[in-house]
């Protein structure tokens, strides 16, 4: 059975100043630290892991009895394989600096439970601007950045929605006041900092344009047709996605994953991001068949009869930054 302990290593004041709360209002968001019965080294990096997942996410809901992880299945199995991993617990809808700011804290929280100088950082999803908000402002913590179907360049789904007034409208009362609690609620943080009209907006091209001019990186190409750099002021970067929106019927993904495909007027995207938006330092591959939610393996890891296993996934990805000194 996973062991999961959540430590809180950091002052609760500091955290209190970052949400514009007292340290006694509430408890500060933590990470999420995974222990398992270790069967090999595959998978074991120098640094420690700390997967941040994306919008609408979250860590850990539920109780040692019954429980849904984001990261399906992939934070035991990268444990059983050696790894020292956590999960970010993040909120759920904001703008990518808040949320940057508060991986910050939980990147310092890992590092001084681990005594390791650097952490490796693997985003999901909007996860993957936020891991490059710290690489930005505090490269020194940062060893590797991995993007998992990142919002690099951001998601025209996230534009069309911004445009329109009633799309807008329904999705922030939606997201404020229902979904984004919610999942608060879920995770024992119901006053959890929650903006999602902010969090919609970092999400767009537009904004995620104007994001890149103020942090940038070399890891991030000037255009689809080049490459960037794998390695950016000794970080190492890397990240892989999908093209596929519809993989399995039983997945309540499936009618969500269409919106991609209505907005850019074509497939070449993983129901959510276009595959050009997910491209930073050393692309694995981008062409995976998987949509947007399966690359984290969610909902309990329903994917389809012949695409690949997002767990072996990552546990291969370890193995790499592992072999890279990393």
């Amino acid at each position: 059975m996973t062991m999961i302990n959540y430590t809180r290593a950091l002052s609760l004041a500091a955290i209190g100043c970052l949400y514009g709360m007292t340290s006694t209002a509430q408890a500060a968001p933590s990470v999420l630290a995974v222990q398992e019965r270790v069967k090999s080294d595959y998978a074991k990096t120098k640094y420690p892991l700390l997967m941040v997942h994306g919008w609408l996410g979250w860590s850990r809901i539920g109780n040692e009895t019954f429980n849904m992880d984001y990261w399906y299945q992939i934070l035991p199995d990268l444990a059983r394989n050696g790894s020292t991993v956590f999960a970010a617990q993040l909120s759920p809808a904001h703008r990518t600096e808040f949320r940057g700011e508060q991986l910050i804290a939980q990147v310092e929280e890992v590092m001084a439970i681990t005594g390791k100088a650097k952490v490796n950082l693997i985003g999901h999803s909007h996860g993957g601007p936020t891991v490059r908000y710290v690489a930005a402002t505090k490269p020194e913590y940062v060893a590797s950045i991995t993007g998992v179907a990142g919002t690099f360049r951001g998601s025209k789904v996230a534009d069309d929605i911004q445009n329109n007034r009633l799309s807008r409208t329904a999705f922030n009362i939606l997201g404020d006041y229902m979904v984004a609690p919610l999942i608060s609620w879920a995770q024992a943080q119901p006053d959890m900092p929650i903006d999602f009209d902010a969090s919609m907006a970092s999400l767009t091209e537009t904004a995620s344009a104007d994001f890149n001019r103020r942090f940038p990186t070399t890891a991030l190409a000037a255009n689809c047709n080049t490459n960037g750099a794998k390695v950016d002021r000794g970080i190492h970067y890397y990240s892989w996605t999908g093209v596929s929106q519809t993989t399995n019927l039983l997945d309540i993904d499936s009618i969500l994953m269409q919106l991609g495909p209505l907005s850019y007027g074509h497939k070449d995207n993983d129901g959510m991001v276009a595959r050009c938006s997910t491209h930073i330092g050393h692309v694995i591959r981008d062409n995976y068949r998987l949509n947007h939610t399966d690359l984290a393996n969610m909902m309990f890891g329903l994917t389809g009869i012949f695409s690949p296993d997002p767990v072996t996934l990552f546990r291969q990805h370890a193995n790499r930054l592992k072999l890279q000194g990393l």
